[in-house]
């Protein structure tokens, strides 16, 4: 029997759903319960502290939900789409953006339904208790916590790239890292994702138009070429040479775009409403196919097996400037939030037990501004020592996102979800579906991580990379 026997008592999830969003609805029209670490000898201003704490942390909607994934979703993931089509060609390039954006979907209904049955789960690393206790916890604290970081320091990356594509000065790479560093950090402040997703309207509009403008300009740049379109060298089929480490870097890159599960707890636990999240995941889990699919697919059709990574340094001298300089809120929008998941998650650890956690007082803005400047740090230094765009994403995507979005969800389903008998043809079913997803997420651990390594390594060794802490510009 799963933990969701115990919890539900025969109810339905529904049900579960309702309870947990009515409790939450509650809690904005009367006064809050208290933890009973934090009841003991209270003084009101301390009560009034908490009161005014577990109210700005429980305002989001479905609506913003969905605006806050796209945020953490819809970011660099589509900018390395198109080189992973000139690997994989056309037609493996569409079924693995359709099918692996459809997985992701179903991994992120089942992160959804874990988040419903035990609302007690704050972030992803509070799964991994309920599966495996204390050892569970750490582990996927870890992981979490070094895929953030991880996920800020590619942002970085890339806002030095788009920094240097901008200005073509000869400023040194590093001091356009630092500045991007700085950034990332200032949109990090604000610790409520209901306060990040007014900015997600901005970054969404950002990288529809950034692409729209790298889509065209290829576009226009086939056209105009001797041959027009049909002298373009794409194909359906892979390319003849591709190696074992170029395919799985490329598969990698495309498991990267679909990273949105990892944060799902946390945002989950701003909802006033939880049981509205299905609605987020379908609009993002739709919206995000649509877009890396045509964006893939249109960009490789007009520029053929040279596509640049990230895509948009192949619209040409005078629109990629554009496009990078239209695409800079994106860049560091959707940075920032993985700080503040990181930050959110190591500040919550330490102060669990104290006021401090809710960020509204001298010591809570205090603590919470050293954390995450600390994590633009080591996020800053990481960008700076695997300087290359696609390698960064493909080792993210094999250590970290396998799990997140892949092996833990299906290991949920079999520990947490899943309720009734084995031999119910429904549950038969998804056992099958959920040991699928589950090797999935494990072969791209093992092969991934080994093809990201090797190629990391092989291209240190040709010297097709600057130097850590150098001035020539990334890759």
């Amino acid at each position: 029997m799963g933990y969701v026997d115990e919890v539900s008592s025969g109810n339905d999830s529904s049900v579960v759903a309702e309870s947990v969003g009515e409790k939450k609805r509650m809690q904005q029209e009367e006064p809050p319960a208290f933890d009973k670490d934090l009841v003991g000898e209270m003084s009101e201003a301390e009560r009034h502290v908490i009161d005014h704490g577990i109210q700005k942390f429980s305002r989001l909607g479905w609506k913003r939900l969905t605006v806050v994934l796209i945020v953490e979703a819809i970011a660099l993931g589509s900018l390395s789409i198109p080189s992973t089509f000139a690997k994989l060609g056309m037609v493996a390039g569409v079924i693995s953006c359709v099918g692996l954006g459809l997985v992701a979907i179903y991994t992120s209904y089942i992160v959804g339904q874990v988040k419903l049955l035990f609302p007690e789960v704050a972030n992803y690393a509070d799964a991994g208790r309920l599966m495996w206790g204390r050892f569970g916890y750490e582990l996927i604290n870890l992981m979490l916590a070094l895929q953030l970081i991880l996920l800020t320091g590619s942002h970085c990356l890339t806002g030095t790239i788009a920094f240097q594509n901008i200005t073509e000065s000869g400023i040194c790479s590093v001091i356009f890292a630092v500045i991007s560093a700085i950034i990332l950090f200032l949109l990090a402040v604000p610790p409520s994702f209901t306060e990040v997703a007014i900015l997600g309207y901005v970054d969404f509009a950002s990288i529809v138009i950034a692409i729209g403008i790298t889509i065209i300009g290829t576009g226009v740049q086939a056209t105009n070429a001797p041959g027009g379109l049909a002298a373009v060298n794409w194909s359906a089929w892979p390319k003849p040479d591709l190696s074992f480490t170029e395919a799985f870097i490329a598969i990698s890159n495309i498991i990267f775009a679909y990273s949105f599960a990892m944060c799902q707890f946390s945002f989950m636990d701003e909802m006033h409403t939880p049981s509205d999240f299905p609605k987020s995941v379908w609009a993002l889990g739709i919206t995000e196919i649509v877009i890396y699919t045509v964006t893939g697919a249109t960009i490789y059709a007009f520029v053929g097996e040279d596509v640049k990574s990230p895509a948009l340094l192949s619209a040409g001298h005078t629109l990629s400037r554009v496009a990078f300089g239209v695409a800079l809120p994106v860049i560091f929008i959707s940075g920032s939030i993985n700080t503040v998941v990181f930050g959110r998650l190591v500040h919550g650890r330490i102060f669990a037990n104290s006021p401090v956690r809710f960020i509204n007082t001298k010591m809570g803005w205090l603590t919470w501004l050293g954390i995450i400047a600390a994590g633009t740090v080591v996020a800053f230094i990481i960008a700076e020592v695997i300087p290359f765009f696609s390698d960064l994403l493909s080792l993210s995507s094999a250590l970290f996102i396998s799990g997140f979005s892949f092996y833990f969800p299906s290991l949920m389903w079999f520990l947490l979800v899943r309720k009734g008998s084995w031999t119910e043809p429904k549950n038969l079913m998804f056992a099958v579906l959920n040991a699928f997803i589950l090797v999935i997420g494990l072969v791209i651990l093992v092969a991934g991580t080994y093809t990201s390594i090797a190629d990391i390594i092989n291209n240190y060794n040709q010297g097709t990379v600057r130097g850590v802490f150098t001035c020539a510009a990334p890759e």
